[in-house]
């Protein structure tokens, strides 16, 4: 792994450093009362400002602030014209511009494009505060507000949207958000490292437009600099698969994808330049990646180098006041609430499923914060959040049980090009020791004042199976009535797609899991959670899971089809339909179909509802299409009846904790269905995805 600065090695001017402020001022009276007469930069967010480690735009403006910069936020600002952006002033080094936590097209509409009317991210859970495309319209308003002052983008939006990208909403291929932003730089995936960078360079007056070497960025270029060599990947036959990332000079050499135009008209292409893409991801041995958009390239330098344990813990010790903006008042922001007493104990993701957007965005090398870090922020949601009762609502991250498992060896880790460490198989050089999270689970059980911390992020059961003392300590002291795990589904064929474990990994594990809870005199359910329409999924596939379904007396209260999100594999199998986990030919590759109709999607999604009436009519016309009629009926091993109520409608949805589906028991239980990696929620370092911080299953 290449070696890289301690994030805080650098020491502000003294004369520049300040005491923290109580909030980054959101306007001119609140930097009055600091005493500031311009920002040294201004964060453009998406969301509402709420400063707590689990936001991108706290992260980003408290990281700064301990560089010795002044940092405002302009939240939410009313795009229809610049007015809302001159609110601060210009900022005297560069504009950051983020969509928020999670990409705004992803925000605003449904798997089938329908348009949402509410935003976890706003106060009063209220739609419509920031616009489509919200990285490139923020952008132009900025570039509008203050002329010449350079614009650097950032976070979930600007990540998986920084090359040529298939767009569901559009339904074509969209340009480098760089391009149709025309800003001057991008960072993508984690941007503690580069923003740095970039901010310290920029008080030595260099424009980021200049700063064309900093790991997770992206610039514009008119030609190759000097130097370098440039391996060319743009046709089928891949020179970049033979040229080894060891060889002498690898560390000036780019990949030259398929360009816009050549993806546009190519879809086969597209699913080449897709590979090309991910099999340079890892830091240690990723290459540069070069697009031809028009007459000028985008330039993706290689990713950045992750966080060690002391610059995690110091990036989240950093001066939050774990509150949303008090200009807010009294107002509910719903993200606040889901994480206000969880606790983010690492971040990345190993598991490379094709569908989710965390491990192209966080990368799949493990970030852990140490046990005192964590400990300190227990202790201070305890002393310092409003409303807290003794609970911990969770202790996890993008998969509840990572925390410090890593490859056994960091020469191998820096050389492997596998997109996961746990499929096909779990790899035997992967540690998949849980000691180091049941002695935390333990420490953080005897912090006085906690009575209970709870585990709602999502469990990679694969790996907890070969450690039964975690399944244990998991059952025993941190499940409440339910907990979630993600199978995806229970075919051999979407599975391969998705790189999910089989349905023998979740048979062991339930196994395990009932067994704990017997030990411990406890009834306890497990929810799996499924996704309908994925890549790779036929009519069988989804019928032979509701079978599986009501064979488990399983009933989905909510369920969701796959959302084609910009950049990840399954959006490229989706749009191409060929299967970019393996060689792409012309001639002789997979082909993987997808339910891209309506009507074959709504079926897909009807089956994971195969109890509802409401959709009893479309799965016995697709049944008696599918030879399967013995399937309607009443008989308990048929999966609907061949009678319909009177004025049918949808079963009232029971309601569970925090307003999902709830489980009761073993047969006829209701449960909650969605999901997972959508480019959408925040993780830590405020990067990404659905749902803030900690609470989400694996994927």
């Amino acid at each position: 792994m290449h070696a890289a600065p301690n994030l805080f090695a650098h020491r502000p001017d003294r004369s520049r450093r300040a005491k923290p402020a109580p909030f980054l001022p959101m306007s001119r009276a609140e930097m009055d009362r600091l005493g500031w007469d311009q920002c040294d930069v201004i964060v453009v967010t998406g969301d509402a400002y709420i400063d707590h480690p689990s936001f991108g735009m706290a992260i980003i403006g408290r990281l700064l602030e301990s560089q010795g910069l002044r940092v405002g936020i302009i939240a939410q600002p009313d795009w229809t014209s610049a007015e809302a952006f001159k609110v601060l002033g210009p900022p005297r080094l560069f504009w950051g511009v983020t969509g928020g936590n999670m990409d705004s097209m992803v925000n605003h509409y449904t798997a089938d494009r329908r348009l949402r009317h509410n935003d976890s991210y706003t106060p009063n859970d209220e739609g419509g505060k920031r616009p489509d495309r919200a990285v490139t319209v923020y952008a132009q308003r900025c570039r509008e507000a203050f002329k010449g002052i350079p614009v650097v983008l950032g976070g979930i939006e600007a990540s998986l949207r920084r090359i040529a990208q298939y767009d569901h909403w559009s339904e074509k291929i969209r340009r480098s958000v760089l391009v149709d932003s025309k800003a001057d730089m991008l960072v993508y995936g984690n941007a503690e490292r580069a923003i740095v960078e970039i901010a310290q360079r920029a008080l030595a007056g260099e424009s980021p437009r200049a700063m064309t070497d900093i790991r997770g960025t992206a610039i514009m270029r008119s030609s190759i600099p000097e130097g370098w060599t440039v391996i060319d990947s743009s046709s089928i036959d891949d020179p970049a698969a033979t040229v080894s990332p060891r060889a002498a000079g690898a560390d000036r050499m780019a990949v030259r994808l398929p360009s816009y135009e050549q993806v546009s008209e190519d879809k086969v292409l597209y699913a080449h330049a897709s590979r090309v893409l991910h099999q340079e991801s890892n830091p240690g041995n990723a290459r540069a990646l070069v697009q031809r958009h028009g007459d000028r390239d985008v330039w993706l330098n290689p990713p950045p180098i992750p966080l060690e344990t002391p610059e995690m813990d110091g990036v989240f010790d950093l001066a939050y006041a774990r509150a949303p903006h008090p200009s807010y008042g009294d107002a509910r922001i719903p993200a606040w609430d889901m994480i206000r007493f969880s606790v983010n104990i690492m971040r990345g993701c190993f598991g490379g499923c094709s569908f989710c957007s965390i491990t192209e965005h966080e990368g799949r090398i493990i970030q852990s914060r140490s046990e005192g870090s964590i400990l300190r922020e227990i202790e201070q949601i305890r002393d310092k959040t409003k409303g807290f009762t003794g609970t911990i609502s969770d202790m996890g991250g993008p998969t509840a049980n990572m925390y410090r498992l890593a490859c056994k060896d960091k020469e191998t880790e820096s050389v492997c090009r596998r997109p996961s460490c746990v499929f096909p198989d779990i790899c035997k050089n992967l540690n998949t020791d849980h000691s180091s999270l049941v002695q935390l689970y333990r420490k953080a059980r005897a912090v006085p004042g906690v009575k209970k911390i709870h585990i709602a992020s999502g469990l990679r059961y694969d790996l907890a199976v070969r450690n039964p003392e975690y399944v244990k300590e998991l059952v025993t002291h941190h499940v409440g009535g339910y907990l979630k795990i993600a199978p995806e589904h229970t075919e051999p064929g979407p599975l391969a797609k998705m790189m999910k474990p089989g349905m023998g990994a979740y048979d062991e594990f339930k196994r395990m899991f009932d067994k704990a809870a017997k030990e411990a005199g406890k009834k306890l359910y497990l929810i799996p959670y499924f996704i309908a329409a994925h890549p790779g999924t036929t009519d069988e596939d989804m019928m032979n899971l509701a079978l599986w379904l009501k064979r488990n007396g399983f009933k989905a209260d909510q369920v969701q089809t796959f959302l084609p999100s910009p950049m990840s594999l399954a959006t490229a199998m989706y749009h191409s339909e060929r299967n970019p986990l393996r060689p792409i030919r012309r001639i002789g590759s997979e082909v993987v179909s997808s339910a891209k109709g309506l009507r074959q999607r709504r079926l897909h999604k009807a089956f994971l509802r195969y109890h509802d009436p409401e959709n009893w009519p479309i799965l016995r016309e697709s049944l008696k299409a599918m030879g399967r009629a013995d399937l309607i009926g009443p008989g308990e091993d048929q999966l609907i009846p061949a009678w319909q109520p009177v004025g049918a409608t949808a079963n009232p949805r029971e309601k569970g904790p925090g307003g999902k589906g709830s489980a009761k028991g073993p047969k006829g239980q209701t449960f909650l269905t969605q999901q997972s990696g959508k480019g959408r929620r925040m993780l830590p370092g405020g990067k990404a995805g659905a749902k803030p911080g900690p609470g989400r299953r694996a994927g």
